[in-house]
């Protein structure tokens, strides 16, 4: 297959080159705009209770959630002067009136309640609700918020805080944070590609390869957003993820493309070879990062499955992109590749470079260097055994945003977290008979609630519950309670807590706990109840998530090697690594360790969704590097070569590009932790040092000392096994000596015409007993 495809590459380079540009520029065109057709949401289950109060809420009731804080401060005075109630009045009705704003309600309007003022008494709160699906009420909270505070009343500063005006910024901050990480990390890439590569023709390789596989997937995700929510997070994923595999694969394949033509092969006859050896082993790398990303399709939440639909369509581009259009461009260049050289090129013999040297210390003492390499994995590890999961809210944002200080306003200035309120959603009380009777039942049902740990009241249509004690609620409280059908209610339970916090977890499966009035059903929603259910969302699908990575993974390694040990062993070790990587993201992120230095500010949590993701990318990058490696080992091995002379040669060949492509993606991720969310730098850091730990660590130690305790029960396969790999497996032989070759006769340097007959004859089934020399080593299953 891989055979066919070269010599149709060399054959028709042009068209596949035309084809190529052609599609480059109609994604540019079509998926360029993408980002604004994608969602800044998809946090919530749509199947779980939360979800469902908050439609019950929005259909039955007209009500929701309050997305929108105004804090308003006097200038001079307190919030009770004349003059500033004169202005409070106004800015609430004010925001009465504007369109798409409901449910408006501020201190002055409700009587000079005291939980919507300062401690101080200088400032004072308006709580609103914009109305709309998750995407028109971040756009709409940013055109208000522009509106309020460009243009304040005499007397007042005007604030703008909340859900909708947080997430407005959040989107705008990470847009300019990608802009700024491309203009970070391409110039350094550039520069690291000239040095590894050592001539300027041959480092655009890499960035041809990323630009096509980002743009095209920005294409995929453009068409995606119109049949299903699709996160606009996962354009980070995209250019990331996209560059990042570009220059892996691109270094792979314009790397052995030299070292054939500079073994004396003409350049067609390189690129046939290039694409049956390291074509081969991008294609599994590609299949491999695209598996383990496939796993979050799982999840129920748009936030993860968008960065699967990312993350599979940019792996795909990749490494189709390497295996077609990249070998279709060496093609056309030939020896050109090596054109605006920095230096002069040498290729040293076999067991003369650096890794070659180190795979040859660590054999020769395997046990000491496991031992070492397991207790620095397990001690980095450890801090993940406390790991605590969480929600994201205002402080993923730094302490200079805006924003952000008006939220720390509100939970430092003001007893109430109104904002934060638990929605109890009592859709049906018909059962319960009467309207006396129902205001019975409800009165009970708030009164038990007001006595949970961690609730400070309950607003409800009979009253006002503070400690299982009611107070006589004024009618601008009960009548948001009112079903129009008459035939439910809904509570309002306002915390003590901080609403995205683990107790009030807690506090929300005690609500849940509380008996409803004759069983009635009840619904609990609001961002706590939110939170709840998506840490209950990831940790029921993890299972699955996981033994999908964990067997499709051991089958294609095994397609790929034939072997059970080696599956087994790179799943075990990338299982370490990534939980040593989680444990340092623990101390750092959740624990606050060097907050200060990377400007983010600890909450005692991590994201729920970011462990889950950044599982599924590290692991599907470890496997990149672990197919790299392997396969060059492998081809050692099927040429003869003893066990532990085929690992240090397949260590040296494949060292100085593994090291150089975890190099350059780690510049990639850390370009993202530039950024200002705290999130995305979680991400950024999280995948630099699971990248750098795989290749250093894993690649460096862990790999040869094992491998070599292994011996030849590295290939090892049971019988069945070994049958069924040797009919099915996948494996690609040049059988140099089957005719001439299709530029016999033709400069090695040269580039020939298109339209030429096919070049190498390939023998994909038959057995050959050629010498090493006459084997290209990607008869893997042999």
């Amino acid at each position: 297959m891989l055979a066919r495809i070269g010599s149709f590459v060399v054959r028709r380079r042009r068209p596949v080159l035309v084809a190529a540009l052609l599609a480059f520029l109609v994604a540019g065109a079509v998926g360029g705009g993408a980002a604004k057709h994608l969602s800044s949401g998809g946090f919530d289950n749509p199947a779980a209770e939360a979800t469902k109060a908050s439609n019950a809420l929005k259909d039955q009731f007209h009500q929701g959630s309050p997305n929108l804080v105004v804090v308003v401060s006097a200038k001079t005075g307190t919030v009770d002067s004349p003059s500033v109630v004169a202005v409070g009045n106004q800015l609430s009705q004010q925001l009465a009136a504007t369109t798409d704003v409901r449910d408006v309600a501020s201190y002055w309007s409700l009587g000079s309640v005291a939980p919507l003022r300062s401690k101080n008494n200088r400032s004072a709160l308006i709580i609103a609700r914009i109305a709309g699906a998750q995407n028109e009420v971040v756009d709409r909270a940013g055109e208000i918020q522009t509106d309020l505070e460009g243009h304040p009343p005499a007397g007042v500063t005007v604030r703008v805080g909340g859900f909708g005006p947080t997430f407005h910024e959040v989107n705008h901050t990470v847009e300019k944070d990608l802009q700024k990480a491309e203009m970070v990390a391409i110039p350094i890439t550039i520069v690291l590609l000239l040095l590894v590569f050592g001539s300027g023709m041959a480092s655009l390789m890499p960035l041809v390869t990323g630009a096509l596989s980002v743009i095209g997937t920005f294409l995929i995700l453009r068409v995606l957003a119109g049949f299903t929510e699709v996160s606009i997070f996962s354009l980070n994923m995209t250019t990331s993820m996209g560059f990042g595999l570009g220059i892996d694969y691109s270094l792979f394949i314009v790397t052995r493309f030299r070292e054939e033509l500079a073994a004396g092969h003409a350049p067609n006859d390189a690129v046939i070879r290039t694409v049956c050896t390291a074509g081969r082993t991008v294609a599994f790398s590609a299949l491999t990062v695209a598996a383990s990303l496939s796993a979050l399709l799982v999840f129920p939440l748009a936030f993860l499955r968008s960065f699967a639909y990312a993350g599979v369509a940019v792996a795909a581009l990749a490494g189709v992109c390497a295996v077609v259009v990249l070998p279709a461009l060496l093609a056309a260049l030939g020896a050109r590749v090596n054109a605006l050289p920095l230096w002069k090129r040498s290729l040293k013999p076999a067991g003369e470079g650096f890794w070659h040297r180190v795979a040859t210390v660590v054999m020769r003492r395997p046990i000491p260097f496991v031992t070492a390499a397991l207790v620095l994995l397990v001690a980095l590890g450890a801090p993940f055994l406390g790991l605590k999961l969480g929600y994201p809210d205002d402080r993923v944002l730094p302490p200079s945003s805006h924003v952000r200080q008006v939220n720390d306003m509100m939970r430092e200035q003001f007893s109430s977290k109104d904002f934060g309120a638990t929605s109890v959603v009592l859709p049906d009380l018909t059962k319960l008979g009467n309207a006396a009777a129902r205001a019975q039942g409800v009165d009970r049902y708030a009164t038990e609630i007001s006595k949970v740990s961690g609730v400070g009241r309950v607003d409800a249509p009979t009253g006002i519950y503070f400690d299982g004690d009611k107070l006589p609620a004024p009618a601008a409280v009960t009548q948001r309670f009112e079903d129009p059908t008459g035939a439910g209610t809904w509570l309002s339970v306002v915390p003590t807590l901080e609403p995205l916090s683990t107790r009030a977890v807690t506090m929300v499966q005690d609500i849940r706990d509380v008996p409803t009035p004759d069983g009635v059903r009840a619904l609990v929603g609001g961002q706590s109840a939110e939170m709840a259910d998506t840490n209950a969302s990831v940790f029921g699908r993890l299972p699955l998530a996981l033994g999908i990575i964990a067997v499709v993974t051991f089958v294609l390694l095994f397609w790929a090697f034939g072997s059970v040990l080696v599956p087994l062993k790179a799943l075990v070790m990338n299982v370490l690594s990534l939980s040593a990587t989680f444990g340092a993201m623990v101390w750092i992120f959740q624990e606050g360790h060097w907050s200060g230095f990377l400007n983010f500010t600890p909450t005692g949590t991590l994201a729920a969704t970011m462990p889950i993701l950044m599982f599924c990318v590290a692991f599907g990058l470890s496997m990149d590097y672990e197919v790299f490696l392997l396969s060059r080992i492998k081809e050692e091995h099927d040429r003869g070569q003893p066990n532990e002379q085929a690992i240090a040669h397949g260590l040296e060949r494949t060292g100085r590009i593994v090291t150089a492509a975890a190099l350059l993606m780690s510049i990639v991720f850390l370009a993202m932790a530039t950024g200002q969310v705290s999130f995305i730098k979680l991400f950024g850091i999280g995948l630099t040092l699971a990248v750098l730990m795989d290749a250093f660590v894993i690649r460096g130690t862990l790999v040869p000392a094992l491998m070599r305790l292994a011996g030849n029960a590295n290939w090892w396969a049971p019988g069945p096994l070994r049958r069924l790999h040797d009919r099915y497996g996948f494996s690609e032989h040049i059988d140099l000596d089957a005719g001439a070759h299709s530029e016999t006769g033709r400069p090695s340097g040269g580039a020939p015409a298109d339209g030429l007959a096919s070049p190498t004859p390939i023998a994909t089934a038959r057995e050959t007993t050629h010498s090493d020399d006459d084997k290209v080593g990607s008869s893997m299953s042999r």
